[in-house]
């Protein structure tokens, strides 16, 4: 130190006094004499001393706040597994917790000790709820004889409460309660006396006006919502009808709550709080493969076109483009919709696609315009029915009339973890022109997923996929209502479209009949990256039952997942299963999974 200035030295001792060194971590010790393994593990979990003592940053104050806390925690522990007779003991340091000031922290803790006796299990002696709704069933363990554990009183309450407004008795509440430990005979008896309220219809849908009104008018959110009045109140009338207003995507939120009074006529009004969405919104997207090159995709997005929750998307798609699959393809499409045309379940929509598609095999050009009804059968379950007109290249003139089902019970459309879908579409067809036949398009896609494994680590996903096409030959239809197989949507590994109908030497064309199945084995390897083992199969007949020339080809490969928060992103590897495999090989790349 000899040389250095003394105002350096003082400067460095004044730092290194106001430094704080860092703090010792507290031990913490949970003791639970008497009481049952599992009782014990829940007392420790709950503990709020234990988990701020494993954060390296916690003060002395931090670890006092969270023992003064524990106390609480501790007991509804306790109550919850039918305790009502326990101690808790928290000592800091040898000082019980609650008697330390919440503003007069120690500089430093040491130590927490926890003191848990639970005492006896209590059991119900008298557990009544009541008056109760015909047919109302109260949980299994709600009953006299039982432990008492403190939520089951809550639970049966809330049952009585809930069957009664699934009644109409929208204003059921509980009128009194009698709850009583008995401690020298471990019992606890809990009487809950409940009043049902008068019955109830439903009353006027009030639209509340908030900062930024909506611009969807109220006479569309009132027909949008459809709620039920003048019908018996119901929760789930009020469930619908939200939904229906989420489904139309033109609000951002829906919050949907009953007033506090009923009317004197027995209404009871619902208000209704809705924030738009943003009116517009743009899309994009990218895939390719290795042999159909590049397929660009975008959409422009109106959520409220009109004022009533019109829907316009406009979509325009650009394929092929350095590929090899026969040459550019393009797509331009619009398709308006309205929601709640004839009931609040049902809706009405226009379209108009003009589309070419140059294929290895044909080239399609076609313009369709049309329009038709869409109904929301559930959750789960919709369908839509049209009738449109259709000019394709070879003067080829039809009237369409398809009818599409689909039922989805996916966890999550990008990323399917658990869950079946279906989808079926039947196109019935007339030709126009001189000598034009009629038939039917039949085209049902089945997909179903299973996650299984340590952590749900994996997940098994298959698909079937099955077309026929009846009535009109092969020459009366539009070649892109023909089947193919081959590409990223069918069997992976083929060529693009390179199954169909030889039909002479060098002359294919699709078939009026398709089978194809797929299988995935997908496997997390970190919290964003999947691996994926897949074989596909795919068939292509000339008749519509698969009768006559037909064959089967096959492809697998590997592939990998990175997730984004836009979803997956998709990259797979894949080779035919035949005289070519692993001498051939496709690359895929885009947004989602497979299937």
């Amino acid at each position: 130190m000899r040389g250095l200035p003394t105002r350096f030295l003082c400067l460095a001792v004044a730092l290194a006094a106001l430094t704080p060194l860092p703090g010792r971590a507290a031990e913490v010790s949970v003791t639970t004499p008497r009481a049952p393994a599992a009782l014990g593990d829940r007392l420790r979990a709950a503990s709020l001393s234990v988990s701020t003592a494993a954060q390296e940053d916690s003060t002395a104050q931090d670890l006092l706040a969270a023992a003064r806390a524990d106390y609480a925690r501790l007991v509804g522990v306790l109550y919850a597994e039918g305790h009502y007779g326990g101690t808790v003991s928290i000592r800091v340091d040898g000082r019980e917790a609650a008697g330390i000031p919440p503003l007069a922290a120690p500089e430093d803790i040491a130590a927490i000790a926890i003191e848990v006796t639970p005492g006896r299990a209590f059991r119900f002696g008298t557990a009544e709820v009541g008056p109760l709704a015909p047919g109302t069933g109260l949980p299994g363990a709600f009953l006299t004889g039982e432990l008492a554990r403190a939520g089951l009183i809550g639970e049966a309450t809330q049952t009585g409460i809930d069957a009664w407004r699934d009644a109409g008795h929208a204003k059921a509440r509980v009128a009194a309660e009698d709850i009583v430990a008995d401690h020298p005979r471990a019992r606890l008896d809990a009487r809950i006396t409940l009043d049902p309220g008068p019955r109830l219809r439903f009353g006027a849908l009030e639209i509340a006006e908030g900062d930024r009104p909506s611009r969807v008018r109220a006479a569309r959110i009132r027909q949008i919502a459809g709620l039920p009045s003048g019908r018996q109140f119901s929760p789930a009338g009020i469930d619908d009808a939200a939904n229906r207003l989420r489904r139309s995507g033109a609000f951002r939120s829906v919050r949907l709550t009953e007033t506090e009074t009923p009317n004197p006529d027995g209404t009871l009004d619902i208000e209704a709080r809705v924030t738009d969405a943003k009116r517009r919104r743009v899309g994009v997207g990218a895939e390719l493969s290795s042999l159909e090159g590049i397929t660009l995709s975008g959409f422009w997005l109106h959520r409220n076109l009109l004022g009533g929750a019109e829907r316009l998307r406009i979509d325009a798609m650009v394929g092929g483009i350095g590929g090899d699959s026969g040459g550019e393809d393009f797509r331009l499409g619009a398709r308006l919709d309205r929601p709640a045309t004839f009931t609040p379940d049902t809706g009405a929509f226009v379209l108009a696609n003009i589309e070419e598609r140059n294929e290895p095999d044909y080239r399609e050009r076609k313009v369709e315009i049309g329009g038709g009804l869409s109904h929301v059968f559930s959750d789960e379950l919709s369908a839509e029915a049209g009738i449109s007109y259709r000019f394709s290249e070879r003067e080829l003139q039809h009237l369409l009339f398809p009818v599409d089902a689909t039922w989805d019970r996916r966890d999550d459309p990008l990323n399917p973890r658990a869950g079946l879908y279906l989808n079926v579409g039947l196109t019935p067809f007339v030709g126009l022109d001189r000598g034009g036949s009629a038939g039917a398009r039949l085209y049902a896609d089945l997909r179903d997923y299973l996650t299984l494994g340590p952590s749900d680590r994996f997940t098994l996903a298959g698909r079937a996929q099955l077309g026929s096409v009846a009535g009109a030959g092969i020459a009366e239809v539009p070649a892109d209502m023909l089947f193919y197989s081959g590409g990223a949507g069918t069997v992976r590994g083929q060529g693009y479209q390179s199954l169909g109908v030889d039909l002479a030497p060098g002359v294919t064309v699709g078939g009026r009949a398709f089978a194809g199945v797929s299988a995935e084995l997908r496997s997390m390897v970190t919290e964003d990256i999947q691996a994926v083992a897949f074989a596909d199969a795919g068939f292509v007949g000339e008749e519509a039952l698969g009768s006559g020339t037909g064959e089967w080809h096959g492809g697998a490969g590997l592939g990998a997942r990175y997730f984004t928060a836009v979803g997956p992103i998709r990259v797979d590897l894949a080779t035919p299963v035949d005289d070519d495999a692993f001498q051939a090989f496709e690359i895929y790349i885009g947004i989602g999974q497979a299937f």
